[in-house]
């Protein structure tokens, strides 16, 4: 790893080592904020960020974020968990306690188009998407000298229809071998199969170069400038089993006219893509997402 970086995550984990995130989400009920609040001031804990949202106040589904500092949590943390478990129960709750210093490890999936790449190691250098980024696959050579340069290891695995069982065995003992805990596909332009899919549930987050649920699959720029489209977008989303139709997590848009072709399309659309998949990964590296049926709350 690139020797500037690995200084600005030591330096992050060390300011963030007392600070933890919660995620709640349980049927809507009267004392969740009252005995999740109370829970944590018993901890020693102060709130530094709390966000909820209720589907419906009578009969709905109730989510939280919570951000928390706590003197020695990290000698704290199995007592926490362990301690939140009765309250848990009592509620019904589905929950998470994530620590901030435990940086999640991720690997990007590329093919031949880099600027989504470019774009997330811009921000990982620049030390605002704070990850352990820990390999990048692709089936394609264009991006080995980007990513080498950086210190990163870097896979080449070709892969189409043909092959495919036999790369995604190769890519998920790569997966298993670094631990990964996300993976982003930067215009990785091959199907992943359910068996693949199935061993990441949400934790793959994809880009399409479209506004979803217009133009699902392949060439959407062609299909909107035959359409004669007045707006582009791109859409990140986690991977499921239905092409293109995972929870959503962020969506953008631009503005076209008649003049634009398919090239300027294309063109308009990556600068899209770029910032919306940035986006996507850095919620889900904070936390900030809480997936519920095939939708996201993102806090």
């Amino acid at each position: 790893m690139n020797t500037f970086v690995q200084n600005q995550l030591k330096s992050f984990q060390e300011h963030q080592k007392n600070r933890g995130r919660l995620l709640i989400n349980c049927a809507d009920q009267p004392g969740i904020v009252a005995a999740v609040s109370d829970f944590l001031y018993k901890q020693g804990a102060n709130i530094l960020e709390s966000s909820q949202y209720s589907t419906d106040p009578k009969e709905g589904t109730f989510f939280m974020r919570i951000e928390f500092e706590c003197e020695g949590l990290k000698e704290k943390k199995s007592n926490v968990e362990e301690n939140f478990k009765e309250i848990a129960s009592t509620f019904g709750m589905e929950w998470s306690f994530t620590f901030s210093e435990e940086l999640k490890r991720t690997a990007i999936f590329v093919s031949k188009e880099l600027h989504c790449l470019r774009e997330l190691l811009w921000e990982w250098q620049s030390g605002d998407l704070i990850t352990d980024l820990a390999l990048v696959i692709s089936n394609h050579e264009e991006c080995r000298e980007i990513v080498e340069s950086l210190g990163i290891p870097f896979y080449y695995i070709p892969a189409n229809k043909e092959n495919r069982p036999q790369v995604e065995k190769q890519q998920l003992e790569l997966l298993e071998k670094y631990e990964i805990d996300l993976i982003i596909l930067a215009r990785y332009m091959q199907i992943l199969t359910p068996t693949f899919v199935a061993q990441h549930p949400n934790q793959i987050i994809n880009i399409h170069h479209s506004f979803l649920p217009a133009f699902v699959g392949a060439r959407p720029y062609e299909r909107a400038y035959q359409r004669g489209v007045k707006l582009i977008g791109a859409t990140s989303h986690y991977v499921t089993n239905d092409l293109d139709e995972g929870p959503i997590i962020e969506q953008d848009i631009m503005r076209v006219d008649h003049r634009a072709d398919v090239d300027s399309l294309k063109k308009i659309g990556r600068s899209i893509e770029r910032s919306v998949l940035a986006r996507a990964v850095k919620w889900h590296l904070e936390d900030r997402i809480i997936v519920h049926q095939n939708k996201t709350i993102v806090f």
